[in-house]
């Protein structure tokens, strides 16, 4: 009897051993299997709704893959400069970016239509232009032949118009001014005798303070107020005509997508779905308390543009986009797509939306 109980001691033992042997393969297998991706991102690290919608996007991916696919985040200039990011994903020294579209400009003049147009598209016109329009389709198109691929990846919804050290009364107090603003607005705004500057959000506040600008645009109360412009220029101008929507993008390195198993893939590209909602849904629940502590608190004066000046930006604005229309093909063809859709959204939109909060608002 003691014989037997022994032996089948030793098989019990052999049994726990076995198993646990075998769970430590396993999770040696699964860390072998585990893939690991790099996002850059041209924005200062866990900046709220640029910086942290970045996050979020990597948060998602990781955990929707099971761990399976895990991605480290990377600020402007952690891993490479805010403006070398698509370089970086297209060349593969990491395999996802996030950014806007306007900032590669250099590379193709129409990347500018996939992020923000002055006096353009809403975030939400411009999400139906994307999923239900030409949008994505088009940007796909551009950014295959640098091996990449776009997807949408937030939203900033309408801008503010920008922070400004003196008063803009008329059309003349914009010659000379200097001005950070990016992509079409910024040509907007030396057709009207301005000179516009490209800077990342890192360096906005110490620019302005120093006075080596006179004047900057950012995205709005929410973000404008973490960065403390208030304290570096006094006057705050709305509406923010050269973004009215603004998309903001993942790149994502061609090779890396494809090389991974098609759930991930999936996973991928619907958690910039999900990010893409998630971002506006912020600015839209953060910005109105924003706004009253640069109000309320910080005695930030808040002005409008004057109808003239705002007229004369329309002008100057469609003459910028005709241009640009008439550079090459391509932009051409995705300016009439963009066109197209907006004169579309327009007409209903002015009996839907519009025609709402100006019932709803009217005092």
């Amino acid at each position: 009897m003691k014989r037997r109980e022994f032996i089948k001691g030793l098989g019990a033992g052999a049994l726990v051993t076995g198993g646990a042997l075998g769970a430590v393969s396993q999770a040696q297998a699964q860390a072998k299997s585990t893939i690991k991706w790099k996002m850059v991102t041209t924005w200062p690290k866990n900046f709220p709704g640029l910086g942290t919608g970045a996050n979020l996007l990597a948060k998602l991916i990781t955990e929707m893959s099971g761990g399976r696919l895990r991605v480290k985040v990377y600020g402007a200039k952690e891993l490479v400069p805010a403006f070398e990011v698509f370089d970086a994903v297209s060349r593969g020294t990491a395999e996802m970016g996030h950014g806007a579209a306007y900032y590669w400009k250099g590379k193709s003049e129409a990347a500018q239509f996939f992020s923000t147009v002055p006096f353009g598209m809403t975030a939400q016109e411009m999400n139906g232009w994307m999923y239900y329009g030409d949008g994505l389709k088009l940007w796909r198109e551009l950014y295959d032949g640098f091996g990449l691929v776009p997807a949408p990846a937030g939203n900033t919804g309408v801008q503010m118009g920008g922070w400004f050290n003196k008063q803009i009364n008329s059309v003349d107090d914009l010659k000379g001014l200097k001005m950070r603003i990016p992509g079409l607005g910024g040509e907007v705004l030396r057709r009207a005798g301005g000179t516009p500057v490209n800077l990342p959000g890192g360096e906005l506040f110490t620019s302005l303070k120093s006075g080596a600008i006179d004047a900057t645009e950012w995205v709005n109360p929410y973000n404008d107020l973490a960065f403390g412009l208030f304290k570096a220029a006094k006057y705050y101008y709305y509406p923010g005509f050269h973004e009215p929507g603004t998309t903001l993008e993942a790149i994502i390195n061609k090779e890396a997508l494809q090389t991974l198993p098609k759930d991930l893939q999936s996973i991928v590209l619907n958690a910039c779905k999900v990010v893409n909602q998630e971002m506006l849904a912020e600015y839209t629940a953060r910005n109105p308390a924003a706004l009253r502590t640069l109000v309320e608190k910080h005695k930030v004066d808040i002005r409008s543009y004057p109808d003239d000046v705002l007229a004369t930006l329309r002008r100057y604005s469609e003459e910028v986009v005709t241009e640009l229309a008439a550079k090459d093909a391509f932009s051409k063809k995705v300016f009439d797509s963009y066109s197209a859709f907006l004169k579309g959204s327009r007409e209903w939109g002015g009996i839907s939306n519009l025609s709402y909060l100006m019932a709803r608002d009217k005092v």
